[in-house]
């Protein structure tokens, strides 16, 4: 039976994703600082299949325990998805620092600690993967979410890297980024600039989103959708939800000069009380 290890398993994207991989048969852990989200999954799914321990990933003593009591008796892991995330919102002078480096440490050091963590258990499972969960706002830096955007570029890079160094051990390594999802980080992340869009609500959020093109906003269950398939399609490293988020990366690696003008151009409409000085 194969077995997944999901950090942020509580709400969202983790949350589908521990659901999706269970209903086709998989062995799950769920880890969340959210126990109240865990005990709701664990009660909707009602099974052995599924494990689940209250953790906060920035605690790597605790995160390498849950690896190690989930993975060792079975001795090995599938997959590991390192999904857990947080986001802090406004111009970066007006984010606390405090705040600034939670983001870093949820966002990037825990992925680096679930990296360390599970490498021992993927490399005695074949064809394993290490999965991360980047965002769109790792194509290109995202004004008002740069600590957020540089952690989700980071992902990408490591990415990158450990999927030539982990071919060594038949470890295979990829992420995605997901555009405008139906989370509580996309209505709950603290504002920290005064602006027109501080004060809307969650309804006001999602009843503004884009109903067409790349920035459209999708269900969690479409960014557990690419979870699953890349498991199952070994040679794709970079998963894009939707696929036309790629065309962003694309358009940067010709003129990144250009993408950072459009955004530029952009943020007036963007935030009404506010330009750019």
């Amino acid at each position: 039976m194969k077995s997944i290890f999901i950090t942020g398993a509580g709400s969202g994207m983790g949350r589908e994703g521990a659901k999706l991989f269970h209903a086709n048969g998989w062995r799950v852990a769920a880890v969340d600082r959210n126990g109240d989200g865990l005990a709701e999954l664990a009660e909707e799914l009602a099974s052995q299949r599924l494990w689940t321990r209250t953790v906060d990933v920035t605690d790597k003593p605790a995160l390498d325990a849950a690896l190690a009591d989930f993975c060792g008796e079975h001795d090995g892991l599938d997959m590991m998805w390192n999904n857990a995330g947080i986001g802090e919102s406004g111009w970066f002078e007006d984010v606390p620092y405090e705040a600034a480096m939670r983001v870093v440490d949820v966002n990037f050091k825990a992925v680096l600690t679930g990296a360390y963590g599970a490498l021992p258990y993927l490399k005695k499972a074949p064809g394993s993967l290490m999965f991360s969960t980047s965002s769109s706002a790792g194509t290109y830096g995202m004004p008002r979410l740069a600590v957020y955007s540089a952690t989700k570029h980071a992902i990408k890079g490591l990415t990158e890297a450990l999927s030539v160094e982990w071919r060594r051990h038949d470890v295979r390594v990829a992420d995605v980024l997901p555009g405008m999802i139906d989370t509580a980080i996309l209505t709950n992340t603290p504002e920290h600039s005064q602006s027109g869009t501080s004060t809307r609500t969650a309804e006001d959020i999602r009843a503004a989103a884009p109903k067409r093109g790349m920035m459209r906003l999708m269900p969690a269950s479409s960014v557990a959708e690419a979870a699953w398939q890349a498991y199952h399609h070994p040679t794709r490293l970079h998963w894009y939800v939707p696929k036309s988020i790629r065309l962003v990366d694309r358009i940067k690696g010709i003129s990144p000069e250009m993408v950072r003008d459009r955004i530029v151009k952009s943020l007036p409409a963007l935030l009404p009380d506010e330009g750019l000085g």
